[in-house]
């Protein structure tokens, strides 16, 4: 019988000589019909999905000449699981190191990931080609490191222009900037706030982190063997920190980015910003916005808010429930902040605490994330068996968004059939439930909207059992001076009012700092296109506008969860890198604008 091994063999051989020969037609029968090839930089200059044979003899006919991929070879050992033979390889084109995963049925592709690892001549500066350090011999020029690292953060910015701006400074600028680092780019990280970190050290006081921690890695450096799995806010807060100095990043804090104009005949951008209360004038060549995928905190606006005797605030400024106690408690929202504050201030001893939901929410205990897979390739297990969080990145990212929710669905067929008891007893306080538009959970939803889910670490306790009150498929309708009215007629007396509704598009912040026309251009940024509720179609394959070319040259979005920040700052970084080197980048399949929300 022939092994697993010795038929990815066969087939990669295959693979490899029909590519060499330049004719895309010759390398279609090796695709089954229902095929799909993600590429991550590789072949597109792009982050694509080509979807059906058709798509990808197109990007083949345009694009296989240029990027001469050559020298397939396999990657670790190949597995048949159910049928389907999975595989790893890497290969070479002609400017990159790349690797691939393939997924085989009946011999033929049904997926294919292909994703850059590096630009030949210009590697991250990691294992086998780290810096040096130490240098030998005399010199009595030779400054030492520190006095290096304190001559770069005298002139970046002032004697010396940066190539790339990176505005915000949580974890997507953090996990980028140190990946430029690594390929020696000159980046400045603009930071409105004082601290590295603050982004978290400011939210209320019991927020901890709903992900594992290995799957909240920061690129190169991992957190401590005895780090909590589930990290509060402010140890993370401080590990970004610590992190910047680890990494040698160059952070302005205090120093909000003003505007920002692009000069077509300097090919740069002027970038307006201050330090120590003066104004400073930065000339980029690229701009990233690093700023999450959100915009401004939503905050409805609702009659005689102004009359409203009590406090109010969105949940992004709310400052713990300390100073709640004995107080009545309204928490508009509930997704994971409205959940996470309002159970703080039950805990606290709030008089009286109402979560009013607005619409229906996916709520997903987290020992059953942990328990059905979720999070199975993001764990201390999966570490003893070889398997990093890096490699658990690449299958992830080898899964086709539109195969996605297949692979999603039972991991919530599989908890709804095991917390049966748990959702019934929701439902009878009231609580409106649901699994998502297809039942595929969690992560669909993330992708697609960034919103609607609740990661229950306790707070549905409160809920189903009615220490926390719930009225819900109701709006606030007006305020008097010491009560909110709802749109049934009914009315809650308060004390406090938190607005956990989210944030809107992120295209007001490029109207603000650059102009309404180049937001227009971008346009939406976030969401697969997936036509459920609040991801529009049509279909894109890819998150809008993330980490790959926009319709404006030289602008940049990047952001995400930790794992999304890590993983794909490696891809928005070679971009960079192959850009500001000369190298020659034509991408394939820009998307258009889209504006739909």
């Amino acid at each position: 019988m022939t092994s697993p091994t010795d038929l990815f063999q066969d087939w990669l051989i295959r693979f490899d000589s029909l590519l060499q020969s330049g004719d895309p037609t010759a390398v279609m029968p090796l695709f089954a019909p229902d095929c799909f090839w993600r590429d991550l930089v590789a072949f597109t200059w792009n982050l694509t999905t080509e979807e059906g044979p058709a798509a990808i003899e197109a990007m083949l006919y345009e694009r296989l000449a240029d990027v001469a991929p050559k020298d397939f070879r396999i990657v670790g050992v190949p597995q048949d699981v159910d049928g389907v033979l999975d595989g790893w390889f890497c290969f070479q084109t002609r400017v990159a190191r790349c690797r691939g995963h393939v997924r085989l049925r009946q011999g033929r592709i049904w997926t294919l990931l292909t994703a850059m690892d590096a630009l030949k001549g210009h590697e991250q500066q990691v294992r086998e080609h780290r810096q040096r350090g130490a240098e030998f011999g005399v010199d009595r020029q030779r400054l030492s490191w520190a006095e290096r690292r304190e001559a770069e953060q005298q002139s970046l910015g002032v004697t010396e222009q940066p190539d790339v701006v990176i505005v915000g400074g949580g974890q997507a600028g953090l996990t980028l900037a140190a990946r430029l680092r690594h390929l020696e780019v000159p980046t400045l990280v603009l930071e409105k706030l004082a601290r590295p970190g603050d982004q978290w050290r400011r939210r209320y006081k019991t927020l901890c982190l709903h992900d594992p921690v290995q799957y909240c890695k920061f690129p190169y450096l991992p957190f401590p063997e005895g780090w909590p799995l589930f990290a509060p806010k402010d140890r993370l807060a401080d590990w970004m920190e610590a992190y910047v100095n680890l990494m040698g990043l160059h952070v302005w804090c205090g120093s909000p980015a003003h505007s920002a104009s692009f000069d077509p005949d300097q090919d740069r951008w002027l970038v307006r910003t201050e330090r120590d209360g003066q104004s400073v004038e930065l000339r980029p060549r690229h701009l990233v916005m690093a700023l999450g995928v959100a915009g401004y905190p939503n905050l409805p606006e609702i009659p005689g808010a102004d009359s409203f005797i009590g406090e109010q605030h969105h949940s992004s400024a709310h400052p713990g429930p300390d100073a709640y106690r004995g107080k009545r408690c309204v928490v508009v929202g509930s997704n994971n902040s409205a959940h996470d504050i309002a159970s703080a201030l039950w805990k606290v001893g709030a008089a009286e605490v109402t979560m009013l939901q607005r619409s229906s929410t996916m709520i997903a205990p987290v020992p059953a994330l942990e328990k059905f897979g979720a999070w199975s390739i993001y764990s201390d297990e999966a570490i003893q068996q070889g398997i990093t969080p890096e490699q658990s990145d690449m299958t992830m990212a080898s899964i086709p968004y539109k195969l996605l929710p297949k692979w999603q669905k039972p991991i919530y067929d599989a908890m709804r059939v095991e917390y049966a008891d748990f959702y019934t007893r929701l439902e009878r306080a009231g609580f409106l439930l649901d699994f998502g538009s297809d039942d595929t959970g969690v992560f669909m939803k993330f992708l697609r909207r960034g919103s609607g889910y609740y990661m229950d670490v306790g707070a549905s306790e409160l809920v189903a059992d009615g220490r926390i009150k719930l009225r819900s498929g109701v709006e606030i309708e007006r305020f008097t001076p010491e009560t909110v009215v709802l749109n049934d007629g009914s009315i809650l007396e308060a004390d406090l009012v938190v607005y956990a509704t989210g944030y809107g598009s992120m295209n007001r912040f490029l109207e603000d700092l650059i102009s309404p026309e180049v937001a227009a251009k971008v346009g939406k940024v976030w969401g697969l296109g997936s036509d459920t509720p609040k991801d529009p179609g049509p279909w894109e394959g890819e998150l809008r506008n993330m980490w790959k070319p926009t319709q404006v040259e030289n602008l940049w979005i990047h952001g995400g969860n930790l794992h999304l920040c890590r993983h794909y700052s490696l891809y928005l970084a070679l971009q960079l890198k192959a850009r500001l080197v000369g190298l020659e980048t034509p991408v394939y399949r820009r998307s258009p604008s889209f504006h739909r929300s």
